[in-house]
């Protein structure tokens, strides 16, 4: 947690509130950080139902495979995070730690272990021992109130410059419904699921496997679609709980992902996952620029996405626009780089509105000038035409400064 916040930071947060059949507890355990919450309790009702995308890392952490072995149950009771360690490459020792933490957790609510979700972030490789916070879960069961969104969000925070919430309410077949989302991510944030760490709840009344379908399509054009560093953490757990509790409220139960009822909730949980993906990237380490990057006329969609993640990943064009220098010959680098089907004399670059290359060349009305005054903007867009097809894909990152060395420097020390 830094004491400056990014100057890309909403400048206020929404108003979050509570959600019926779910409540909420923070606490100091002290894992890593002194004087700040760390550790994190949400307690669902009977009945919610969960759905949940994680890390493709080889190297999962232990809490993403106890709640990958859980997952298929599709019920949720309790959910735990702590911050300032990520119980990752802990071996056997981590699993013991997952086990503890579970049974703890599960005696504390009441609950079977197969109904508890785990997350862990912070260092990796350090041993996380559980009697460090499984004492306090039984407490937290029973302080746990429903308004305590901003003190979630608080938690679960490392290296972040500011919480992230998102809140939205939504027609659900006459009956409105809430949605409640926060997530926690700054460094090691790349698109391979899910990038970090977000929770979504909500009392709409969805079957787990029509939640997960809801979830898993979502993802694409939202958290798998934003890089800060392009390294994936071992980490990443997104999670959407649903409680039901709405169904007092008259809300029909949905069991089938055709069912038009979810046409607007889809529809905003897609703008929550959107929404929450872009503050994690407009709070990357040391990061002062968002940057939208759409590339048109590729081959394939898939080959789009992979050529404008060869742009965001580049730490030449990632520097460029940290020194507001409109280096497109970068660009076009990136673009020969990303070994998908691309011919230079067809490519077209824009800054902006400002076209830069074309037909292979610069541009034969390029202006240094226009395109510098551009590039001092907070939010900069590239778009690059390949000229080959139809496929066309958008990924959003931030610029590279020398805080995020600085920050990365000295994370362990």
């Amino acid at each position: 947690m830094s004491d400056t916040i990014s100057p890309l930071a909403p400048k206020k947060q929404p108003r979050m509130p509570a959600i019926d059949g779910l409540r909420i507890a923070t606490a100091e355990a002290g894992i890593k950080y002194k004087g700040r919450t760390d550790l994190l309790a949400m307690v669902f009702d009977e009945g919610t139902t969960v759905a949940g995308v994680f890390t493709r890392s080889q190297c999962p952490s232990a809490p993403v495979d106890f709640c990958r072995q859980n997952l298929p149950g599709g019920s949720a009771r309790v959910l735990v995070v702590n911050s300032g360690n990520a119980n990752a490459f802990t071996g056997k020792k981590g699993r013991e730690t997952t086990a503890l933490t579970a049974e703890a957790a599960a005696k504390a609510v009441g609950c079977s272990t197969n109904e508890v979700f785990l997350a862990s972030t912070g260092v990796i490789g350090e041993p996380l021992p559980a009697e460090k916070f499984s004492h306090l879960l039984e407490g937290m069961a029973k302080a746990a109130e429903p308004a305590l969104w901003s003190e979630a969000g608080k938690a679960i925070m490392t290296t972040d410059t500011y919480p992230k919430y998102a809140t939205a309410k939504v027609d659900f077949g006459g009956a409105e419904v809430t949605l409640n989302g926060i997530a926690k991510g700054a460094g090691m944030i790349a698109p391979d699921m899910a990038t970090m760490l977000s929770f979504i709840a909500t009392d709409a009344p969805i079957d787990a496997r029509v939640l997960q379908d809801l979830l898993s399509k979502g993802v694409g054009k939202t958290f798998n679609a934003v890089t800060v560093d392009s390294d994936t953490s071992t980490s990443d757990t997104l999670m959407l709980f649903a409680t039901g509790a709405a169904a007092k409220r008259g809300a029909k139960r949905v069991t089938d992902v055709k069912d038009p009822i979810l046409v607007p909730f889809r529809r905003a949980l897609n703008k929550m996952l959107k929404n929450l993906a872009l503050q994690v990237v407009r709070d990357g380490e040391g990061a002062r620029k968002q940057v939208e990057i759409t590339v048109t006329g590729a081959k394939s969609a898939r080959s789009a996405k992979r050529i404008a993640l060869s742009i965001a990943n580049s730490p030449l064009v990632k520097t460029a626009v940290a020194g507001e220098d409109a280096n497109w010959g970068r660009v076009v680098m990136a673009v020969g780089k990303a070994g998908e089907p691309a011919d230079r004399d067809l490519l077209a670059i824009w800054f902006g509105d400002i076209r830069v290359a074309v037909e292979g060349e610069r541009d034969p009305d390029y202006s240094e000038a226009d395109t510098s005054t551009y590039m001092k903007r907070d939010e900069i867009v590239i778009r690059v035409d390949i000229g080959l097809g139809r496929g066309k894909a958008t990924v959003w990152t931030c610029d590279l400064t020398k805080e995020y060395v600085a920050i990365n420097g000295d994370y362990r020390s």
